[in-house]
């Protein structure tokens, strides 16, 4: 018996000697906290676990500013994973702050292998139901953030596809029409990828929005017409026979003071599908940033859709900012999605506080992942439209990766006489609904279409570069009917031509058994490469308004060029090599960099800049 109180005493003893080495290693732990960036492109990295290389259950992991948070010994090693970027390792050796700038991974192989890593370690931000909160053990781990990115995959993203423009010949095909696209989901989105280590989809890159990303230093307009047009023509940097057509909109700015009131409705995908970081926490934020735009003379509605809509929010003054702003906090994700139905109570909330000669507008917010629902996409396209003659428009936010649907919020944007934008970070936020708050919110004319008429004498063949989804009939131009693009205040709408120059005249004369096609004295001449019209109506009007310019030539050295020239060339070269297009020549990417870097600007706010380190950073992939 004495015997064993013994071997009892002496197991108690080693347990106390356990328990006080652990207590003394809790006592030496310190507090860690620093920021992750990228090595190539200097932006923070969101999503990077951070952990003990000898205790992986001890992690904090990266918010959308990079920023991290952890307890651990003075002692102790982290180590710093996320998927497309090469591991690192830091001792902290009694540091409290560390920052790490991580590097892409070049080969397939290692992608594979961090994706692995992270679905391993994942876990994603628990649901808060509003009548239970959770405890602080199921909220806190170890000083860790308690939610992270999952690592999704790609291939349930929904892309439409896009068939690049050919070239026509313009003394068969002499018209090009088209409307306008003020979107840039395009270029966000891209960023999206390469900042996460991967290639965007070829179907994902739509050079239009690249190209209409930037803004651009075209002369405002002075007349009655609400944007004034500019024009240059110069040799493609891609194919030096060629040149290169640049047209440009500027359309007119409006103060603050002059803005119409506004009634807008948001509404905000609260399903299951928006239940990471990256999602439903991020559109909190961007929502916040644009309540802070809004006044007494605003209204805000809040319809909610998962597994049923709601009103969350009756439509209410702008300048009750924190009613407004605490009925966001309180949004929470969970349940299926039933889009149609949060579509339609959106138009009803929006249609009962209607302001005449405002903004009537729904902000639409989600990953585009509508799976149920009584309607179809054709049926809700038709609601859209017919809110859209009653004075509603609709713009789109989009969230999110890996289920992430930018066929389907493009469509709703583009029916809805409304802009379409992916917020991949709050920058992005605040570049959309803040920078640009009365382009996105305030339409100053309506159904844009473009039509070129090119001179067969100057140009044997024509290719429009990108607006493949935005191309119309010859005979659409003249159709008040026929629905067209949005041009919103100060935005700036830019469109490329790629062109052959004619070589003898008298060879382009069509041979056709059955008709003819002479050039004119006029067309002789040489002098006039194009002219361009432009048709528009007012933003509650139903007839069209006809504008009309020359485009002459006049040649001077690709690097005496504007920088408006220069720079969306660049743009336009980087997304034919994002798609490996069969027209982008030798171009590679050193060549735009350099182009890109010559014709940066003043660049206030660095959007030229960043796109010059993903132009690098494509480079490693």
């Amino acid at each position: 018996m004495f015997h064993l109180n013994l071997k009892v005493m002496k197991n108690i003893h080693l347990i106390m000697i356990i328990a006080a080495m652990l207590l003394a290693g809790n006592l030496n732990a310190i507090k860690v906290s620093g920021i992750v960036t990228s090595k190539a492109t200097g932006n923070p990295v969101q999503g990077v676990n951070v952990s003990m290389k000898s205790n992986v259950m001890n992690y904090a992991v990266t918010d959308q500013k990079g920023r991290y948070n952890i307890n651990v010994p003075g002692t102790a090693i982290l180590v710093f994973r996320t998927s497309g970027m090469q591991p690192h390792e830091e001792k902290v050796s009694g540091r409290n702050i560390i920052n790490v700038s991580l590097m892409p991974v070049i080969t397939k192989e290692k992608q594979v292998e961090e994706a692995e890593l992270d679905d391993h370690l994942a876990f994603t931000e628990p649901t808060i139901s509003r009548n239970k909160k959770l405890s602080a053990a199921q909220t806190t781990v170890t000083g860790a953030a308690n939610y992270r990115m999952p690592s999704e995959p790609y291939n349930r993203e929904g892309y439409a596809t896009v068939i690049e423009n050919d070239f026509n010949k313009s003394i068969k095909d002499p018209l090009s029409t088209f409307s306008i696209d003020v979107d840039a989901a395009s270029y966000s989105n891209m960023r999206r990828f390469l900042n996460n280590g991967r290639k965007p989809p070829v179907d994902a890159v739509r050079i239009e929005e690249m190209i209409n990303y930037f803004s651009y230093d075209y002369p405002e307009p002075e007349g009655k017409d609400p944007f004034a047009i500019y024009q240059e023509v110069n040799t493609c940097p891609w194919n030096k026979e060629n040149m290169l057509l640049h047209i440009g909109l500027q359309g007119k700015k409006l103060d603050m003071e002059d803005l119409p009131p506004s009634n807008i409705v948001f509404l905000l995908d609260v399903s299951g599908s928006m239940n990471t970081p990256n999602k439903l926490p991020l559109l909190k934020k961007a929502f916040k940033l644009l309540v802070k735009q809004l006044d007494e003379d605003d209204r805000v509605a809040i319809v909610v859709y998962a597994g049923s809509s709601g009103l969350v929010l009756p439509s209410t003054s702008g300048d009750q900012k924190e009613k407004i702003l605490q009925s966001l906090n309180n949004l929470r994700a969970g349940g299926s999605t039933a889009g149609a139905a949060g579509l339609k109570l959106a138009y009803e909330v929006a249609a009962d506080n209607f302001i005449r000669r405002g903004n009537n507008r729904i902000i639409l917010a989600t990953d585009g992942d509508f799976n149920v629902g009584v309607s179809s996409d054709a049926e809700m396209e038709r609601l859209i439209m017919k809110k859209r003659d009653k004075g509603i428009f609709i713009s789109v936010l989009g969230f999110g990766m890996g289920n992430y649907q930018d066929s389907k919020m493009e469509i709703i944007a583009d029916k809805g006489n409304g802009n379409y934008s992916y917020i991949d970070n709050i920058l992005e936020a605040k570049k959309v609904l803040v920078n640009e708050f009365g382009g996105t919110l305030f339409t100053i004319a309506k159904d844009v279409k473009i039509q070129i008429e090119f001179n067969p004498a100057v140009v044997e063949s024509y290719r429009l570069i990108g607006y493949e989804n935005r191309l119309l009939n010859d005979e659409d131009f003249e159709d008040d009917k026929k629905d067209a693009g949005e041009l919103g205040a100060g935005h700036t709408v830019t469109a490329l031509y790629e062109i052959v120059p004619a070589g003898n005249a008298s060879s382009q004369i069509n041979t056709l058994k059955y008709q003819t096609a002479q050039i004119n004295a006029l067309a002789k001449e040489g002098s006039e490469v194009a002219t361009v019209k432009f048709r528009y109506k007012k933003p509650d009007g139903a007839k069209s308004i006809l504008m009309e310019e020359v485009i002459a030539y006049h040649k001077k050295r690709f690097d005496r060029s504007s920088d408006n020239f220069r720079f969306s060339a660049a743009v336009a070269g980087f997304g034919m090599l994002l798609r490996d297009s069969k027209y982008k020549g030798e171009l590679t990417t050193t060549d735009v960099i350099q182009i890109a870097q010559s014709a940066k600007g003043q660049d206030k706010e660095g959007y030229r800049s960043e796109l010059i380190r993903l132009m690098k950073l494509s480079e490693l992939l």
